[in-house]
């Protein structure tokens, strides 16, 4: 892995910066574009790094945003948390301050619903691809490829909480079998 230098604090700000106006969906629909630039362009972690900071960050109660702090924390401490999560916070929240104002106003219009209607494939592209590279470091392991499509399966087809499924996949890990 690649140190993390001061002259890197821009290039993680900015790279967050731009992650924020991506962020259809939530924060976690950005996931891959933060994994090619952290792990293979930066090399300021590792896959198995990145994956559990993300794990780590989703098991704790609060917003999927908490994942941003987390990854900067374990790239560049402290600061890297805060300087992450400003760079994920300031565009994305005044743009949707304007937004919601302006289209509260003309919600009824074509436009805004044709939007609004376009975004949803939009996201669920996003969450797939997020999911893709979450589930990345899991192919060397049939238990935790099984986990990770059982996971899935369970969680189109019924209404179990998804606490449970995070506590099975607890107790499978903690087991060795994934």
């Amino acid at each position: 892995m690649t140190a993390f230098t001061p002259a890197d604090w821009w290039p993680l700000f900015a790279h967050f910066l731009a992650m924020s106006m991506l962020a259809v969906g939530g924060a976690l629909t950005t996931t891959p574009e933060i994994h090619r630039f952290v792990v293979e362009q930066r090399g300021w972690l590792g896959d198995a790094q990145f994956s559990a900071s993300i794990a780590l960050a989703q098991a704790a109660p609060g917003p999927n945003l908490l994942f941003v702090p987390v990854l900067g924390h374990a790239i560049a401490g402290l600061p890297g948390a805060l300087i992450a999560l400003a760079g994920m916070l300031l565009p994305s929240t005044t743009l949707a301050l304007f937004v919601s104002r302006w289209g509260r106003k003309r919600r009824q219009t074509l436009g805004v619903r044709a939007f609004v209607a376009g975004m949803a494939p939009v996201t669920i592209g996003l969450l797939l691809a997020a999911g893709t590279v979450l589930a990345a470091p899991a192919v060397a392991h049939a238990g935790a490829l099984a986990l990770v499509a059982a996971t899935v399966l369970l969680s189109a087809t019924t209404k179990i909480s998804p606490v449970w499924l995070i506590a099975l996949g607890a107790a499978v890990g903690a087991a060795g079998g994934a």
